[in-house]
Formats: C-alpha cells, sequence, structure tokens
C-alpha cells in the first residue's frame, strides 16, 4: 500500500468525491485508510466515564449522544495528492542508495513532474 499516515489524499468514489483531507490511521492488511472528517457516520454512544481521570472530585464522563465518526475508505477510492503539483497522482517507487543502502522511495508518476513524496 503506498498510501502512509499523515498523506494528503482526494476521494474519487462515493458520497465525498472530490473532496481532500489527511490520512488519520492507515490499516495496510484491511487495505483501508481513514480520512479526516470524510466518510462520516453517525454514531449513537452512551456516557461512560473517563479511563484516565483525575482522584480528585468526580469521575469525568464522555458525554452520550449521536456522534460523527470518520469510517474507513478502500484504499482504491483514494488518490494521493503530489506535494509539489498539487494535483492527485499515482505513485511509484523507485530504489535509491543511500550511504550505502538501497531506500524505497514515493515518487509522483504525473507527466512533467516526477518529484519524491518522501
Amino acid at each position: 500500500m503506498r498510501i502512509k499516515k499523515g498523506d494528503l489524499v482526494q476521494v474519487l468514489a462515493g458520497k465525498d468525491r472530490g473532496k481532500q483531507g489527511r490520512v488519520l490511521v492507515a490499516r495496510p492488511r484491511e487495505r483501508r485508510v481513514i480520512v479526516e472528517n470524510l466518510n462520516l457516520a453517525k454514531r449513537h454512544t452512551k456516557p461512560r466515564p473517563m479511563r484516565d481521570s483525575t482522584r480528585m472530585g468526580g469521575a469525568n464522563i464522555i458525554p452520550g449522544g449521536i456522534i460523527d465518526r470518520a469510517m474507513p475508505l478502500d484504499v482504491s477510492n483514494v488518490m494521493l495528492v503530489c506535494p509539489t503539483c498539487k494535483q492527485p497522482t499515482r505513485v511509484g517507487v523507485i530504489v535509491k542508495d543511500v550511504k550505502g543502502e538501497s531506500v524505497r522511495v514515493r515518487v509522483c508518476k504525473r507527466d512533467g513532474c516526477s518529484q519524491e513524496i518522501d
């Protein structure tokens, strides 16, 4: 999977098509990513006490109610936005030698750009 946590991506399909956001969580085994403030779903939650509440006074309580949560998107439905050309792009990988070690580096595959992403 060539999309990592912290990357800026654009959604290609679904209800949030065309919107951009940062990747909060990347799950390579499931081939899914969670994008900040995109693919929101409403979840009904109970009020619950906080785990690390202070010992002074009463327990802090997380309020319940209807909460919007970002749900996972399939990796095939998002495309990385190149930091240099600011366009959604396919991602290529090249192997470079750095101080005697071979390192895999992500690159933009757009014509005329070919800049390193990492």
